[in-house]
């Protein structure tokens, strides 16, 4: 069958984005200056992106919310972005799962306070992999999800058995993950790798799976650019098959089988245009998967994920600072990008099918 579109499964959640003057000390108070509420999610985020971003294919959304304000919002916003909410189930009785972002007024920086609620309802019973004609199945995030969480007999998990059943049935898969414990990661993201055709998630994360210790760093920070190829190579030997990406403030660097290695420095955005860096990281995903989709280069991918990405950094909340493809890129040209100092690995012909992935 011809396949196209992105079927999100996943964390389905409510962010409310609160802005502060800076993030005090236990017992001591700060000033909230800005309350706003937006869908969220690594599931939901890169269907509601996709759809601000004018793809140009269906998109569907699979998770469970609660009969509630939040589950109606969800709801909501589904209809108005034309994203498919058949898969979205209803649970009595349990709140939709939200997190309350605590963002510094000045650059941005974030703390995040999550409850599970709904979340931790939804099973691989929920996803209809035989009716669905997508041609992308994109998950997350594990960590959140305790019955898709939970390990089987045969040392994997539950995301591992539905993504090795979507690629069964001709789907390519993603993943996207949070920033949880580092051994969380592992337990719940390893089994995951050899069904995965793509991977893309942040230097936290890939470090945490990887088992390299790294320093986040800010945007102009300088980094070791082969350090992180590294880590994305190590993803692939990991299991990934197609791609794997690593984003960080300073850019992104991605790697596939056979050695192939990319790099793209971030938007030089000016830092009094950044609002809200949440999300930024969802925004990234959207880019590269959108590319991914309609068959780009690996390099048109990376550059249209920065360009989202810093798109994304200029909207109060989650996702309402991603624009339409052509505006996103349109900050790259003004903006320029970061510089990827340092050698990097030869370069080869992509490998082929689907577009060079």
């Amino acid at each position: 069958m011809s396949r196209s579109g992105v079927l999100c499964v996943g964390s389905t959640i409510v962010d409310v984005a609160k802005v502060i003057d800076h993030y005090p000390e236990q017992e001591r108070l700060t000033l909230i200056r800005d309350v706003s509420l937006s869908t969220g999610g690594p599931a939901l985020n890169l269907a509601v992106d996709l759809r601000r971003l004018h793809a140009p294919f269906p998109l569907g959304l699979v998770g469970v919310v609660g009969d509630d304000a939040h589950g109606r919002l969800v709801r909501e916003a589904c209809v108005e972005l034309d994203i498919d909410a058949s898969g979205l189930r209803t649970a009595p009785g349990v709140a939709t799962s939200f997190t309350d972002a605590m963002v510094v007024r000045d650059g941005g920086s974030r703390t995040f306070f999550h409850h599970q609620g709904a979340n931790a309802l939804l099973g691989v019973e929920d996803v209809d992999l035989a009716g669905s004609g997508a041609k992308i199945l994109h998950v997350g995030a594990p960590g959140l999800h305790p019955r898709l969480d939970a390990p089987i007999d045969d040392g994997g998990n539950h995301w591992a058995t539905l993504l090795r059943a979507a690629q069964s049935v001709g789907l390519l898969t993603t993943m996207e993950l949070v920033s949880l414990p580092a051994a969380q990661i592992r337990e719940v993201a390893l089994p995951c790798l050899p069904h995965l055709d793509f991977l893309v998630i942040n230097e936290i994360e890939a470090a945490a799976l990887t088992g390299v210790s790294i320093e986040p760093l800010d945007a102009d920070g300088r980094l070791d650019w082969s350090a992180y190829e590294s880590i994305a190579s190590r993803l692939v030997e990991l299991g990934v098959s197609r791609l794997a990406v690593v984003h960080f403030p300073a850019g992104c660097v991605g790697a596939a089988p056979g050695g192939l290695l990319w790099r793209r420095g971030s938007v030089h955005l000016p830092r009094s245009s950044v609002r809200n860096a949440t999300g930024a990281g969802d925004a990234f995903a959207a880019g590269v998967i959108y590319g991914l989709h309609e068959e780009l280069p690996v390099d048109q991918c990376l550059r249209l994920g920065v360009c989202v990405a810093a798109a994304s950094l200029q909207g109060a909340g989650t996702s309402d600072g991603v624009l339409p493809v052509a505006e996103c890129l349109a900050l790259g040209d003004e903006h320029g990008f970061r510089a990827t100092s340092g050698p990097t690995a030869p370069r080869r012909p992509e490998p082929g099918g689907r577009g060079g992935q």
